[in-house]
């Protein structure tokens, strides 16, 4: 089996993913958020790439949660912050969100055979959700406006060693996947630390959203895998 690690939603090709399973990867914030969400009840988690489409599939009863530089989208219920989704706030809900780079990976992977949600939160759940599918394996960081984002990278890195470990070392990981995977094993033991010094760490600190980076920075939190069906998210 080949592990595909792509650095970030620019440098992606969509006909590469064809017929694969690919595990879109926003740390910092939105694939997180969207697993919190769920967790905490959503019905689903409906992907957008801009503003205009999420407003015209809210339904009513439905609930808007996006960002566009980091802050809340003017006239959205939530912005993308873990924190928002609280249970009572979206529980039994469809949530309509749209983000700078999330959601905009999600929509790129739309000729894939499955989408499923990673995050540092549900890395292993999500290793071995992707092995079950059987299908190869593309790991897309979404990055930071198609730049490549440490956060991202990193989390990859947790992944394709789940998948090393998982298989018994019988899957072959790219030289992306290799570096990152090296990059994690260094750093995994002050991943917090490591991501609260990163660009969009010290961004989100700026912008007063610390608890989200030391939230989205926890390994192996939750067990559940967002996988995207008909159009949403869902577990």
């Amino acid at each position: 089996m080949n592990v595909q690690v792509i650095a970030s939603v620019g440098e992606a090709r969509t006909d590469e993913l064809q017929n694969k399973t690919v595990i879109v990867i926003d740390v910092l914030r939105a694939t997180s958020t969207m697993l919190t969400a769920l967790t905490n009840g959503s019905r689903s988690v409906v992907p957008t790439e801009t503003v205009a489409q999420a407003k015209s599939l809210q339904r009513p009863g439905d609930l808007l949660g996006g960002e566009r530089s980091c802050k809340k989208i003017p006239g959205f219920d939530f912005g993308n912050s873990p924190f928002e989704y609280a249970p009572e706030a979206v529980k039994g809900k469809n949530i309509i969100m749209t983000t700078t780079n999330g959601t905009r990976a999600v929509q790129k992977s739309h000729k894939a055979a499955h989408i499923l949600a990673g995050s540092l939160l549900n890395a292993s759940s999500c290793a071995v959700k992707a092995l079950q599918l059987q299908k190869e394996i593309a790991l897309l960081c979404a990055g930071t406006h198609d730049v490549f984002s440490l956060e991202d990278g990193l989390c990859a890195g947790l992944l394709a060693d789940e998948l090393v470990r998982l298989t018994g070392g019988g899957c072959e990981v790219n030289d992306l996947g290799l570096a990152m995977m090296h990059a994690y094993r260094q750093t995994h033991d002050r991943l917090p630390e490591t991501i609260l010094s990163c660009s969009n760490g010290k961004r989100l600190i700026r912008l007063g959203y610390k608890e989200d980076v030391l939230y989205c920075s926890q390994v192996n939190r939750i067990q559940a895998v967002p996988q995207f069906h008909d159009g949403a998210m869902v577990i």
